[in-house]
């Protein structure tokens, strides 16, 4: 029997449709019509969110328990605060926890719900930029491990964080030449440095003005070579504390369709090279480095409306259509369109969830 969502509003490219009963026939969005009952209950529909980088959920941080039961955990938490889609993310550690989190997304992918594969951010990065990540775990790529690295992800790590001005050509070209997506992040290139970077094919930047080279006026940094590029994306952590929100806001006018939403939220906890403190709103390492946020999809969001001037409708695209454009699934979800997969919230006025479908099937 056909689910429907009656007489529900959403928004279409930049406009917003009123008044009509979304069909979703088994996993699919089937039908979008005029409702013939405009009296009784409105919904607000909008896509669920993509997250590409979050390290915990459900209090499970995966780094520290790599298992698949951490895995389904941190899914279930996160399709019940509406994230329909998530890179798990692993900062920089030992090869061994590496392998470890690598070799249980492989046995976890047949019975995967919302996880899309991992983002590796380290251990390839810059030392003089490493925020909260462990320095004596970073070093520059050999192409052997890099290959290494592609035969033994088969396929489950899909995005990869780098500084590029401290890796060989070489390394960086072997990455995109396997459908890998490169981050710029953690990183003290150069304005030159990154636009070189960015033409060669890197298609996005970690957690804009986080652990990288800062805008001076003699020195245009990291952010300025994204501003100015006609491609590169971004990613933002729009919680007030790792980015304050006029700079969300003027990044937003800049950058527009290229600069999208992450949580980089990370859980509480007491073992191994991460451990993670909460302190209000907000992680941080027991000597005070700010660590992971404490944001999801939805607060990242709101804040974006409330806080930042932006738009309902930008905001949306931001934590939904963007990613997933990234990561090349616009055409399977995130967005309200006949034919594609029915992972839908409905809130209310003031963006709380009322209700989270996934694949057609209420959680």
């Amino acid at each position: 029997m056909p689910k429907v969502i009656s007489n529900a509003s959403y928004f279409k490219d930049s406009e917003l449709i009123k008044n009509q009963d979304i069909t979703i026939d088994g996993a699919i969005i089937s039908g979008i019509n005029e409702s013939s009952d405009k009296e009784n209950g409105h919904s607000f529909v909008v896509p669920g969110f993509i997250d590409l980088q979050i390290y915990g959920a459900g209090n499970r941080l995966f780094s520290a328990d790599p298992t698949v039961e951490s895995l389904t955990i941190m899914e279930d938490d996160l399709l019940k605060k509406g994230t329909t889609g998530f890179l798990a993310c692993i900062a920089t550690n030992s090869q061994e926890a590496f392998d470890a989190c690598i070799k249980t997304a492989k046995a976890h992918r047949s019975t995967a719900k919302n996880c899309l594969g991992l983002h590796l951010e380290g251990p390839f990065l810059n030392p003089k930029r490493l925020g909260a990540h462990v320095p004596a775990f970073v070093r520059k790529a050999s192409l052997d491990e890099i290959k290494r690295l592609i035969d033994f992800g088969d396929g489950v790590i899909k995005m990869i964080t780098i500084a590029p001005e401290v890796q060989d050509d070489e390394v960086i070209q072997l990455l995109l030449d396997n459908g890998v997506i490169i981050s710029l992040g953690h990183s003290n290139a150069t304005f030159d440095e990154a636009t070189v970077a960015y033409n060669k094919g890197i298609q996005s930047t970690t957690h804009l003005f986080n652990a990288m080279s800062p805008i001076h006026h003699r020195e245009p940094g990291i952010p300025t070579a994204v501003f100015s590029h006609d491609k590169a994306m971004a990613s933002i952590i729009a919680d007030g504390q790792h980015v304050d929100f006029e700079v969300v806001r003027f990044s937003q006018k800049i950058l527009k369709e290229r600069l999208f939403l992450i949580t980089d939220a990370v859980t509480a906890c007491s073992i191994g090279p991460y451990q993670h403190l909460k302190e209000g709103n907000k992680f941080v390492m027991p000597d005070g480095t700010l660590s992971g946020s404490s944001l999801t999809m939805l607060d990242a969001v709101k804040n974006c409306v409330l806080h930042c001037g932006i738009s309902l409708n930008d905001a949306i695209k931001m934590g939904t259509q963007y990613p997933a454009k990234l990561i090349g699934i616009e055409n399977l979800t995130a967005s309200i369109t006949i034919g594609q997969q029915a992972n839908l919230l409905i809130v209310d006025d003031q963006l709380n969830l009322q209700e989270v479908i996934f694949k057609g099937e209420t959680i």
